[in-house]
Formats: structure tokens, sequence, C-alpha cells
């Protein structure tokens, strides 16, 4: 399985979520001046993408694309929480992709793993599908433990920029109770 574009660990905040994001370091920090903006900008997608990685699920809903072998049983997509799959696509040796029939494959989701199991690729030697996940639709609606630690954790890297001191602890133990275990190659229920 790989992720083609914009997976786990890629976030790209929009205008709103971006602006809200600043908004809550420079609060963090203590600061007023927009003269830092753009670099508080690019600190908070870092927290959330390392949040991201550390949970084992996207936080903020966004459409990615999933690239499988073509193989004979259930694949989980490897993205949580999966809320729809879409456009499965196979690709051919010459790197055309072209829809597969409805019949050639079934999607399953289960507590927020997506799952798909090939009926009939038609030739195809890898299969695409596009999955929408995500844990909130925005910055407000992520959890406020969660939304915390990516604050604490964009201000530390903001005001620690020339150290090689670890981030505090408190950003983990905000994250932990959060935190999504799926093992690699696990069955489909």
């Amino acid at each position: 399985m790989t992720i083609v574009a914009n997976g786990p660990g890629v976030v790209t905040l929009g205008p709103q979520d971006r602006a809200r994001a600043i908004g809550a370091a420079k609060a963090a920090l203590g600061l007023s001046l927009e003269d830092h903006d753009d670099l508080l900008a690019a600190l908070a997608e870092t927290a959330l993408g390392l949040a991201e990685q550390f949970l084992g699920q996207m936080l903020i809903a966004r459409t990615i694309t999933v690239s499988l072998p073509v193989q004979s049983g259930w694949q989980r997509l490897g993205v949580a929480p999966v809320t729809a799959i879409a456009d499965v696509m196979g690709v051919g040796a010459d790197g055309i992709a072209t829809p597969l029939a409805p019949l050639g494959y079934e999607i399953d989701l289960v507590r927020g793993e997506g799952w798909l199991r090939l009926r009939d690729a038609g030739g195809a030697v890898r299969v695409t599908a596009q999955v929408s996940a995500g844990l909130a639709a925005d910055w407000d609606a992520i959890p406020p433990a969660i939304r915390q630690g990516a604050v604490m954790l964009a201000a530390y890297l903001f005001s620690e920029r020339d150290t090689t001191r670890p981030p505090p602890g408190a950003i983990t133990a905000l994250w932990r109770p959060y935190r999504n275990f799926t093992l690699t190659g696990s069955i489909h229920p």
C-alpha cells in the first residue's frame, strides 16, 4: 500500500484553520505582531503532522489517493478514520488508469478502517482509490487535548529553535488517549 499524496503526517491548513492555529500559537507564546505568522503556520502544520503520525490517524479531514497491489483478499487502506472510499481505478502496466467495474471490487468500512477486496482487476497491475479520512472537519473540531498538544508543540518549536532538548512530555500525554494502534497486515473483521 502506498499513499500517493496528502497522507497522514502531511498537513496543509486552509485559510480559516491556518488563522486559528496561528492565533492559538501566538496566544501560547504571548505574541501579538504578525511578523512570525508564516513561521507559526508552518510549525502548526508540522505539529499536526507529527500528531497524526503519533496518533495513527488523520486529524483534519481530507481526501487522499491510496495505491494498492493487485492481489486477492481484503486489503487494509492504511489510513484512519476512513469516512468514504470512491473512484476505484485499475492502473495498467502503461500507467493509464481506468475505472474498475462496480462488480470488480468490494469496499468496507469497519470502525474507521477502510478495506478493499478485488474480484476482477481487469488486467491492472495496481489499483488506486480516493479515500476520505479524518477525525475532524476543521481546526475547531479537533478534540481539545489534541489541539492543545499541537499548539504546545508549535510554540515549543518556535521558542526553542536553537535547542537540542526534546519537547515537553505533556504533549504526548495529551495525545496518548487518542492513539490508534493498528498492526500492519491486520485481518478484515
